[in-house]
């Protein structure tokens, strides 16, 4: 068994088209069809259903991939370590963030550390922050920028608190509650909502500010990307709730204090069981420090350093 054929592998299970994952590959077509015949004959299962229409994994092929991953990631990083030993960085750098990260400048970030590193190859990827958190525990991703209620805090990861923040009110232009110096919960939940899909950390936070008010609310519509609320909210739609200091990159819409504002916690995270040379230095550029916050008595993230 070859590293080669589990990356031709990894291409097909991907793109679901052997011609798409040999372009990947940068192979023929032929090429990587034989050597996933002959890994098959080896392996004594078939790995994937060919028909004219599809290709899809089997059973043996859905069991084989994680392992492949997992070997593949194995090498990678093995390539990376003995380059990090000779004062190199290379490898990979795999980024997750929630759309409303604001306690770093994720793009700016990643732009510097290309000029330093571009030997690294850096992927991005858009997510809630349950599953980047489940990403970075196996290992998909190696940092995330996340937002969290204050009653929860990332599991299973190593994480740091960056910043606390409250939510406002977002409402169209001519609302009655556009002028507004501030607004209650309990006038807000006579209104329909726009927010996040219902089980999602960034619909948590609002979620439990009304119940612990006793007050409930009319989501009438979830969509899964902030911007999208506002385009939802400026007709007049619906009004939302979004995190303060995300809100001023919105357009078309007014944004109202909430006295009585849940609030949210922005987290950085990465594995636990230790960073590779690349995500190493990507914190380093963003000054974060690498060592996992501690837990104080009462059970709330504290450390030095971290915002009130």
């Amino acid at each position: 068994m070859e590293l080669q054929q589990m990356r031709y592998v990894l291409a097909v299970a991907e793109t679901n088209n052997f011609t798409r994952a040999a372009e990947r590959c940068l192979v023929v077509q032929s090429a990587l069809s034989h050597q996933i015949a002959r890994l098959e004959r080896e392996l004594g299962a078939r790995l994937f259903e060919r028909t004219s229409r599809r290709v899809r994994l089997t059973p043996a092929g859905e069991a084989f991939l994680p392992a492949a991953r997992q070997c593949l990631d194995a090498a990678e990083r093995a390539a990376a370590e003995v380059a990090a030993a000779v004062g190199e960085v290379r490898g990979r750098l795999a980024v997750g963030l929630i759309p409303t990260v604001a306690a770093v400048d994720v793009p700016g970030a990643l732009r510097d550390f290309r000029r330093q590193y571009p030997q690294v190859r850096i992927s991005l990827r858009v997510g809630a922050s349950e599953d980047l958190v489940e990403q970075v525990a196996r290992g998909a991703i190696d940092v995330a920028f996340l937002g969290l209620p204050t009653t929860a805090r990332p599991e299973g990861v190593a994480a740091r608190e960056l910043a606390r923040d409250r939510l406002v009110a977002v409402v169209a232009p001519d609302h009655p509650l556009a002028g507004e110096p501030s607004v209650s919960l309990r006038r807000l939940s006579s209104e329909e909502f726009v927010d996040l899909p219902a089980g999602t950390a960034g619909r948590l936070q609002s979620d439990q500010a009304f119940a612990a008010e006793g007050l409930r609310r009319d989501v009438a519509y979830e969509v899964t990307s902030a911007d999208y609320i506002a385009r939802l909210v400026g007709p007049g739609l619906g009004v939302a709730m979004l995190p303060s200091a995300y809100a001023p990159r919105l357009v078309g819409v007014v944004t109202v204090e909430v006295a009585d504002a849940p609030a949210r916690v922005e987290y950085a995270v990465w594995s636990r069981s230790g960073t590779t040379p690349a995500a190493a230095a990507f914190l380093t550029v963003l000054g974060i420090p690498e060592e996992d916050e501690q837990e104080d008595e009462d059970g709330n993230g504290e450390a030095p350093g971290a915002c009130p």
